[in-house]
Parts: C-alpha cells; structure tokens; sequence
C-alpha cells in the first residue's frame, strides 16, 4: 500500500491521468502536498512522494511514494526522499505523527521506511484482496519527538 489508490489493477487513461493532475494541482497544500521525485543528474522524474490525508487539528498525515522507474530501485531514492518528506513535514507542517502503510511482502519499502525511522505499529490481516488471495498490511508511523531524538535528523 504505497500509495492511496494506485493499486488500482487497471491501468489509467489519459483522460484519468488528466483528472488526477488536476485534482492534485487544486489539492496541492491544502488536502496533501504532493511532490515528484527526480533524479539530481538530468531531472528526469522517477516517482512521486505525498503527504495525504492531512488531519491538522491532531498533526497528523499519511505518506505515500511511488518509484515507476524500476531501473531505480534500490538505489537509496525511495529512503532519501522519504527522509526529505518527513523533514518538511515535521519542520514546516508541523506534524506530530507521520504514518504510513505497506504490504507485508514488500521487504524493500519495510526497511527503507524503517531506515527512516518509521515504527511497526499493527498489522491489519487480509485487508486487500488481489490476484486472487488476501494479503495482509503493516502499519507504520513516525512521531515528532522520535525523529527528533535521532542521532542526526536530516537537514533537508
């Protein structure tokens, strides 16, 4: 569950991909703030990272982060920009708790959000269904005080 709704199994058309443009532009800093990923060397954008679901009467959102380029995974973007996000958050939005969900198959994600400094706080049993099985999801979060007593919170 990296990202609310793009697990969608069907692809989008342009005329969706030009819905959700839109509904991201006129969202953007108000319900989420959503940003995308490039790489440093050409700008070339690989993904997208969001902080969603923004409750700021609690301080709290959820983050989300997608990689489309599979040639780039694992190379360290995915935790640096979600290390960057929870800085922005945490510093500008002033958010108290951060939290996010994954899929317990994906490894990957798991330890790059752990590397973060994201916490395991439940696991929800069978609450997706796809390709014909039921899967299980983690919940994770990060809260202020946490990312602040880490040995060197990110400057970013």
């Amino acid at each position: 569950m990296a990202l609310a709704g793009w697990s969608d199994p069907a692809p989008m058309s342009l005329a969706q991909v030009e819905q959700r443009i839109e509904r991201v532009t006129v969202d953007q800093g108000k319900e989420m703030y959503n940003f995308l990923i490039c790489l440093l060397a050409d700008k070339r954008p690989i993904g997208e990272v969001m902080l969603f679901e923004l409750d700021r009467r609690n301080g709290s959102a959820e983050l989300g982060i997608f990689i489309g380029e599979t040639s780039e995974w694992g190379k360290g973007y995915g935790t640096d920009a979600v290390t960057a996000l929870v800085a922005f958050g945490f510093r500008e939005l002033r958010l108290e708790r951060i939290w996010l969900n994954v899929w317990t198959e994906n490894d990957r994600a798991r330890r790059a959000y752990e590397r973060a400094g994201f916490v395991l706080e439940a696991t929800l049993r069978h609450d997706r269904y796809e390709g014909g099985h039921y899967t299980s999801g983690h919940v994770m979060s990060l809260l202020r005080d946490e990312w602040l007593s880490r040995s060197s919170p990110p400057s970013r």
